[in-house]
């Protein structure tokens, strides 16, 4: 039987991390903060990667990839957007190493200084706008769509598996427009996708808005995300989406010629999300069993368990499966039989369970006899026989009701811990006990620090749908210039 994880009501961190190292996902790498993502959990990160890769590239965007190391002296010239990085960076002073004097270890050669140090990218604005002055000259070649796929560096001093980790997986969208308005839409239009894969593909509701300006991206104009709730009620920012402005053509003498023959510097936008997305799934989906995955995004969606004894042997359970594997394969299911004769069937099932498979089918003489399957379902734990000859059509429409009703348990969650206060101490005492807070605020940055200072909780977003009649800020007790959502997060 394989190990059980500490209960989430025991201790929720101590959870998360069971489910990510004994499901599989990941492990920790060799340098401290870093990540080893295990195949299954890798997998899980191509599909996602794979469903926003699509819509990005029918929106007209395309893939390219630009270098891992950034000169020191670019960054410098966007003194906002360095500021927001520059603790995070990790600098490459040298550019070898030697044998020691007794030759038992290496180090760094003194001699093999570098003119100017070189950046480990921690984001690829700076690098993509030093490419981007090379190929921009006129309206005619924008806007420029460009998506990378990559890894960044960013030295985090306390990391998290998925969550926070000195180096992550992720897409960085970076476009140039000819207007300001073209580039807002461009950015509304990201977020917009992102907020679709999440709800549609993972299964977890989020809101969406605008980051207060000390929540905002360094160096944009305006940052736009989406929200979400994890099981403990604290708020994850699951990706944003960014209006820069002028702000890096400006910063790099990107300019281009109108069509009426003038000169101007183009817009920009990038967008991105990243591999923490892995960590919302676990949090917002998890139980005590372990991972529960929505279909549409896992890697395995039918588990296939024969129970074999001296009466059934495998022959016979290839006969009697052979129509429904066919029907799996035509239909495009993702289906494993777990053969291994090493296992027993109660570590199977367990096993299964950890790793979040939406649907188990357990196949044994007595089912055989009376031609018949029994399914599990990993959402709600109900099991059920089955006739063979319905099995095929009938597990397709469990993987849709098994993902609507993921989502339908995160968003019923995220709507019960949702709630809007009168008053600072309601505001105080409900933010201690989790949730997101609707209310209103002055938009004072003063405001805003001292509600963090004094709750730990933060702006997530300015919710697009504003209704600000009648109400007053939270903390000052001024008329509200905004409805924001607060809530402590990660």
């Amino acid at each position: 039987m394989k190990e059980q994880i500490t209960p989430k009501s025991q201790d929720y961190n101590k959870w998360y991390t069971d489910i990510i190292t004994k499901a599989e996902l990941a492990d920790y790498g060799p340098v401290k903060g870093t990540m080893v993502i295990r195949p299954y959990g890798f997998e899980i990160w191509d599909r996602l990667k794979n469903s926003f890769d699509k819509r990005f590239k029918d929106t007209g965007h395309v893939n390219a990839y630009f270098p891992l190391f950034i000169p020191k002296s670019f960054l410098a010239k966007e003194a906002e957007h360095v500021e927001g990085f520059a603790k995070e960076c990790a600098v490459v002073t040298h550019s070898r190493l030697k044998a020691s004097e007794d030759g038992n270890d290496l180090i760094v050669d003194p001699e093999s200084q570098l003119q100017e140090e070189i950046i480990v990218r921690p984001t690829s604005e700076t690098v993509i706008w030093s490419m981007y002055k090379k190929w921009i000259h006129s309206y005619r070649d924008l806007p420029v769509l460009m998506n990378q796929w990559a890894n960044v560096v960013r030295w985090e001093m306390r990391t998290r598996l998925f969550l926070r980790t000195s180096e992550f997986l992720w897409q960085e969208g970076h476009t140039a427009h000819e207007t300001e308005n073209e580039a807002l839409e461009e950015a509304k239009k990201m977020l917009d996708i992102y907020k679709e894969v999440v709800e549609g593909q993972m299964g977890i509701p989020v809101l969406t808005g605008t980051k207060s300006e000390s929540e905002k991206f360094a160096g944009a104009e305006e940052t736009y995300c989406i929200e979400a709730m994890m099981g403990d009620k604290k708020a994850l920012q699951a990706g944003t989406s960014h209006y820069l402005g002028q702000n890096f053509s400006k910063a790099f003498d990107v300019r281009f010629q109108t069509k009426d023959n003038k000169e101007d510097f183009v817009y920009a936008t990038s967008w991105g999300v990243s591999t923490r997305l892995i960590g919302a799934l676990i949090m917002v989906h998890g139980d005590d069993k372990g991972l529960r995955l929505p279909p549409n995004i896992a890697p395995i969606q039918v588990v296939v368990i024969p129970v074999i004894n001296k009466k059934y042997n495998e022959e016979q359970f290839i006969s009697y499966t052979e129509s429904l594997i066919s029907d799996f394969q035509a239909k495009g299911i993702r289906y494993y039989i777990d053969k291994r004769e090493q296992y027993s069937v109660g570590y199977k099932f367990n096993e299964w369970e950890m790793k979040g498979v939406p649907l188990r089918l357990e196949v044994g003489p007595r089912d055989i006899e009376n031609n018949q399957l029994v399914i599990a379902r990993r959402d709600n734990n109900e099991k059920e026989s089955i006739s063979i000859k319905e099995a095929s059509q009938n597990i397709e429409k469990k993987l849709i009701d098994i993902q609507n009703n993921l989502f339908s348990q995160a968003k019923e969650f995220m709507d019960k811990n949702t709630f809007t206060v009168s008053d600072y101490e309601e505001f105080k005492n409900q933010i201690s006990l989790g949730g997101f807070i609707n209310c209103g605020w002055d938009g004072s940055i003063d405001t805003e620090n001292k509600i963090k200072e004094e709750t730990k909780a933060t702006i997530r977003c300015i919710l697009f749908e504003q209704n600000i009649s009648n109400i007053k800020c939270i903390y000052s007790g001024k008329p509200a210039k905004f409805q924001v959502i607060f809530s402590k997060a990660y």
